[in-house]
């Protein structure tokens, strides 16, 4: 009686915890619909803006822009990294993670001042299980990041890149590039580099085209340039979020059926069981009943 018990006990509290999985699931599944509608729209949008770049670019025009142009020396560098702050998602974090320490001892050894900042509370407990600190954390960037909150981070980066603060800006994050794939990456954000179409399609047509500009075209650029940046850092922000739901779906949806698996094999064992106390209670009824006799 005492092992049917337990088996009842143990099936209560996987059953139990197959409610909050298979609840943490659905969650995460209406969260993931509303974040990629968001990051579909950042990426079109930061694509529209490229591609306006890009026209610019063809038009042979000189201008200049100091995002646009890379320091004599590097010297100082931020890398930023993008974490979760629940977990429950697999292995989101630690791909992310990994790249990031890689890239920070790269840089180390290259005899940079890296800067680490860190967003996340996952990310920041691991700091504290390597010979590592970071200079800044953020808590504050939860599923939904806001473009506002994005703008201030990316207006310090602008201000310290032109006064000469930094040299450097790396992003560690999860790349969202569909539903079925994401993959940690580390991209360059600063210095912007060439007005290029990186991120026009590969069936875009090449035009060069004459412009008049109103006000100057160095007016324009100054508006431009920076939104362009502001725009690439809030879609890194919007696909760690995306990818992030992606991987908690995908792991609780994974804890789901291994407790239905647990489940059933529970059942069976509490069936044998219980089969077993009814025959060895039978065999004692005839076996009490055989000796009145």
């Amino acid at each position: 009686m005492a092992k049917a018990r337990a088996i009842v006990k143990r099936l209560k509290a996987v059953k139990n915890i197959r409610k909050i999985t298979r609840t943490m699931e659905l969650i995460a599944t209406a969260r993931f619909k509303k974040a990629m509608d968001r990051a579909s729209e950042a990426a079109a949008y930061t694509q529209k803006i490229s591609e306006l770049v890009s026209d610019l670019s063809q038009a042979n025009l000189e201008f200049h822009h100091p995002l646009l142009e890379k320091h004599e020396s590097e010297k100082n560098s931020v890398l930023l990294v993008l974490t979760s702050n629940r977990g429950l998602c697999g292995g989101y974090n630690s791909g992310v993670l990994k790249l990031a320490l890689n890239r920070y001892k790269e840089l180390k050894q290259s005899g940079q001042n890296v800067r680490l900042e860190i967003s996340g509370k996952r990310g920041i407990s691991f700091l504290k299980y390597q010979d590592t600190s970071a200079a800044e954390t953020y808590t504050h960037f939860e599923d939904r990041p806001t473009y506002e909150e994005v703008d201030e981070l990316a207006s310090r980066y602008i201000t310290e890149y032109i006064e000469g603060k930094i040299d450097r800006l790396d992003v560690a994050y999860t790349e969202f590039i569909s539903s079925s794939k994401q993959q940690a990456a580390v991209h360059s954000l600063l210095p912007i580099g060439a007005l290029d179409t990186s991120e026009t399609t590969a069936d875009t047509i090449t035009t060069k085209y004459d412009y008049e500009f109103l006000p100057s075209a160095q007016e324009i650029l100054n508006e431009i340039v920076p939104t362009a940046f502001k725009a690439r850092l809030f879609k890194c922000f919007l696909d760690a979020a995306v990818s992030e739901q992606i991987s908690r779906m995908v792991a609780m949806k994974g804890a789901t059926e291994n407790a239905n698996e647990m489940v059933g094999l529970l059942s069976a064992q509490y069936n044998r069981a219980r089969q077993s106390q009814i025959t060895s209670e039978i065999l004692e009824i005839i076996g009490g009943a055989a000796a009145l006799e």
